[in-house]
């Protein structure tokens, strides 16, 4: 059965997020280009996705597919059914990955001096901060690759097992040999009760916590000049 798993602006995050991480690591590597303007752009991507993550689409809110250790145990062992959208691993790998990028481009914006102005910076970004700042940088240049070459991996054995993740993740779309039963949410159209499909959210709602996002990197950047 063919079944809507991502909303538009979910898949427009995933994409954008990609092709900014290899631009960074590009000019972060060679020295040239635009490396704080891309950085800039990815903070508004990450602060975007974690706004949405709260108030977005069901299948794109952390509450949905956070699970335990425990449970995320019980799935490794097949004691337990994903349901559509991340699975617990893949969940576990969103919440690396967005929170090491919302460290990398933190720390960023400190070393680039983007921070200096904000209040009391001079307490809590002294000499001895900034340091720790650095080398966190520095080393999440290193972990972010190792993770994402991870998912990637995942991404080749799900394909292997008859998943693929990327063309869902480009056309929003997914397909499942799971019985109706299997199924915690999301369905074919017409093939079962609204009630047990997917709740998404308007694009246009998307598109105004993007600006919400935006607005708050912005604003981030001008009380610290």
């Amino acid at each position: 059965m063919k079944i809507k798993v991502w909303d538009g602006a979910t898949r427009l995050y995933h994409w954008t997020q990609a092709g900014l991480f290899v631009a960074l690591m590009a000019s972060g590597k060679s020295g040239n280009g635009p490396h704080i303007e891309l950085g800039i752009a990815l903070l508004v991507l990450v602060f975007w996705r974690v706004i949405w993550g709260f108030v977005g689409s069901e299948t794109s809110r952390f509450v949905t597919f956070v699970y335990s250790p425990t449970k995320t145990w019980h799935y490794v062992t097949g004691k337990m059914k994903a349901k559509l959208g991340h699975n617990p691993l893949g969940a576990w790998m969103v919440i690396a990955l967005v929170a090491s990028l919302l460290l990398q481009c933190l720390s960023g914006l400190a070393l680039a001096g983007l921070l200096d102005g904000l209040p009391m910076s001079q307490v809590w970004l002294n000499d001895d901060v900034f340091v720790v700042v650095e080398s966190m940088h520095l080393v999440l240049v290193n972990i972010l690759p190792m993770l994402v070459a991870l998912h990637l991996v995942a991404i080749l054995v799900y394909k292997l097992r008859g998943k693929p993740l990327v063309k869902a993740m480009v056309t929003g779309f997914s397909t499942t040999n799971q019985s109706i039963n299997q199924l915690d949410f999301s369905v074919p159209d017409n093939a079962l009760p609204k009630a047990a499909q997917p709740q998404f959210a308007s694009q246009a709602f998307a598109f105004l916590m993007l600006v919400a996002a935006a607005l708050v990197t912005m604003a981030i950047i001008a009380f610290s000049v």
